[in-house]
């Protein structure tokens, strides 16, 4: 079978989560909800982080920032996916299946920043409290972020420029509902060492390094907390740090073992299956979490109910 040159490339074919026709109506329900409740539960707390006054500190910026972010992580697939599951077509373009790729590898390196960040600030409250303020002042905060965009575009855009020089032959389905890299590279035709090697090189700086930085912190911080000879203090403690390990555990435990085991593993749909966990599920999770556990967050979402019943 001769390869064709990527760029007649009419488009790739999305197999989905499921091939059963039964089963289409209840996935489109299904995720049409999951979707509004993330992109509302998401926008609430941006909302709520900026209109409460008291939440404008380094950890609520970094969590209304990584509600944006996951707004956007979820808004590159789910819409695609759903619209697919409507109008019964699986066909995605070339171009715009490169751009969701490019897009995804974004928000979602973003999302492994941020939370490592949120990390990082938590470690400095609890560790390091009498100096909390100078350390994570509005300039340090700024800068992490910036940073954190900077190192997401250029190494997306870099996936995205190895993707560009393969050729694909005819055979263009992917057992996935969205254009997950590994398996867009496993379809190729010419050879894929570069982004094989760019792909578990990018896992471990933008997966392992961040991971390590979050779990030093955290051992930090239960440290310091098994410290406190205050029962109340304890729990308070480890209250403003249960809803972000929460989130870091529920979407570092999917994402990367999805990653490590898509090489080895024959099954592509248990893995479409199991990023549904970190590409919709976390994100959905996120404003419950932070906003349950968190009295701060449903001060600031009560009121600004409050404040959108009045205006009606």
């Amino acid at each position: 079978m001769e390869p064709e040159n990527h760029t007649k490339i009419p488009e790739f074919i999305l197999l989905g989560l499921s091939d059963e026709e039964e089963l289409q109506s209840f996935l489109l329900g299904l995720f049409l909800f999951m979707y509004l409740v993330t992109f509302i539960g998401n926008l609430l707390i941006i909302l709520a982080t900026i209109t409460g006054s008291h939440l404008h500190t380094p950890m609520y910026f970094f969590l209304s920032n990584l509600s944006f972010v996951d707004i956007c992580f979820t808004s590159t697939t789910v819409p695609n996916m759903l619209v697919n599951i409507h109008t019964h077509n699986k066909a995605i373009t070339y171009q715009g299946c490169l751009t969701q790729m490019y897009f995804f590898i974004l928000f979602a390196e973003l999302d492994i920043f941020l939370l490592s960040i949120m990390a990082y600030d938590r470690f400095v409250a609890i560790c390091h409290p009498l100096h909390y303020t100078i350390i994570m002042n509005p300039t340090l905060c700024g800068l992490l972020l910036l940073v954190s965009w900077i190192l997401s575009v250029l190494d997306s855009l870099l996936r995205g420029l190895l993707v560009l020089r393969l050729s694909f032959c005819t055979n263009l389905e992917i057992p996935h509902f969205f254009c997950e890299i590994n398996q867009v590279i496993q379809l190729a035709c010419s050879d894929t060492f570069l982004n094989t090697i760019e792909m578990y090189f990018a896992t471990g700086v933008m997966g392992i390094i961040p991971l390590s930085g979050i779990v030093f912190s955290y051992s930090r911080i239960v440290s310091s907390i098994l410290r406190i000879t205050s029962a109340r203090g304890k729990y308070k403690a480890f209250s403003t740090c249960g809803s972000h390990l929460s989130v870091v555990s529920l979407f570092y435990g999917t994402g990367i073992g999805v990653y490590l085991s898509s090489a080895t593993t024959q099954n592509s749909r248990i893995n479409a299956i199991a990023s549904v966990i970190y590409t919709i599920v976390t994100p959905m999770l996120n404003p419950f979490i932070y906003s349950l556990r968190n009295k701060d967050m449903k001060g600031a979402l009560k009121s600004l109910v409050g404040i959108a019943t009045l205006n009606e």
